[in-house]
């Protein structure tokens, strides 16, 4: 089976149409501040982010814990209610749909979760957590819906000895499959993948991301693939966004993204990559300090208190999410010195 790396699919056809598109989405929670009471505060955790994604295409969307990403995931496929912005796909905005209105959509845009365990029903068997979406969506009926299950083990790599098998009698990596098998049932356009590969071990993950490939060209699949690790978000990726508390801060194609940075964050990111050789391990500058609370972020540029570049503009003034060139967006005012800490031996 063919294997794609970053830039080899719909990048070389950019006339593909946009299939999700993303506009000032934003997303707050109210936080009690202690158990005796109080005002309650409103922590951001998705604030103001736009982007769009392709047909065909893979969009990784990276950043340290809590900055988002799966919050994110979940306000696309309204498991959550955004507090503002639109979520166009195919053109319709589906954040201004009812519940009844927005059904039609569900089998279109499904999601694979982080933990292959928790979301998997363990009182059901293999055949009946696959079919079950068959049948609410009337994909299939009757003595069709056992040969469908089958087709669909068979291509996450299952066979039919696991159709009768509940949950727990697997290991980790075969109920992620599962998880894309049921997510593959409904024959969707748009898979959201919430850190799928996070909780399994790094041989698996290979695996998985392998598979997640090869169903994407025998499907037409795209992909929104949510990640904090920046080799599986390389290897997928044909385009990497990049989060930082709750805002997108770097934009671009992935091979672009990766050798040469425009945002101080992404490159701490890089940074931070751990060196397999001792005598180099001077030359990379990993990023120090804290992420800030959210519920009272930094003025001005949010990353500034971490940044090696800022200046008294960066706490004044938040930089906007602007073309610095080439369709290589980045949030920084000083984008063009970029560069200064990076490592001169990666690619």
């Amino acid at each position: 089976m063919t294997r794609l790396t970053a830039g080899d699919t719909n990048l070389k056809m950019p006339n593909r149409p946009n299939l999700l598109e993303v506009r000032n989405l934003k997303k707050a929670f109210s936080v009690s501040p202690g158990p005796l009471g109080g005002r309650h505060l409103k922590l951001r955790a998705v604030n103001n982010i736009s982007f769009d994604l392709k047909q065909g295409e893979t969009l990784g969307l990276v950043g340290e814990s809590g900055c988002g990403k799966s919050t994110t995931g979940k306000l696309i496929l309204r498991l959550l209610e955004a507090d503002g912005g639109q979520v166009l796909f195919g053109g319709q905005d589906i954040l201004q749909l009812s519940r009844k209105q927005i059904r039609p959509l569900r089998r279109q845009m499904q999601m694979i979760f982080q933990d292959p365990y928790s979301s998997l029903n363990p009182r059901m068997r293999v055949g009946e957590i696959i079919s079950e979406p068959l049948k609410i969506h009337g994909l299939a009926q009757g003595g069709d819906i056992r040969p469908e299950v089958l087709r669909l083990l068979d291509t996450v790599g299952l066979t039919k000895e696991h159709y009768n098998r509940y949950p727990h009698e697997f290991s980790g990596g075969q109920r992620q499959r599962l998880g894309i098998a049921r997510a593959l049932a409904v024959r969707p356009s748009l898979i959201v993948a919430d850190e799928p590969v996070s909780a399994l071990d790094l041989s698996i993950q290979a695996q998985v991301v392998n598979l997640l490939q090869d169903i994407q060209q025998e499907f037409g699949l795209t992909y929104l693939f949510i990640a904090h690790d920046l080799s599986v978000i390389e290897h997928i990726s044909d385009r990497v966004a990049v989060m930082y508390l709750g805002q997108i801060v770097e934009l671009a194609k992935a091979e672009e993204l990766y050798r040469a940075p425009r945002h101080p964050y992404t490159e701490a990111l890089l940074n931070s990559v751990p060196v397999p050789d001792p005598n180099r391990r001077h030359i990379y500058k990993p990023l120090s300090g804290e992420v800030p609370s959210p519920i009272s972020p930094p003025p001005g540029c949010t990353f500034h208190p971490r940044c090696p570049y800022a200046r008294p503009l960066c706490k004044e003034a938040a930089p906007p999410l602007e073309d610095k060139g080439s369709e290589h967006l980045a949030a920084c005012h000083f984008s063009e010195e970029v560069g200064k800490f990076r490592n001169p031996v990666r690619r």
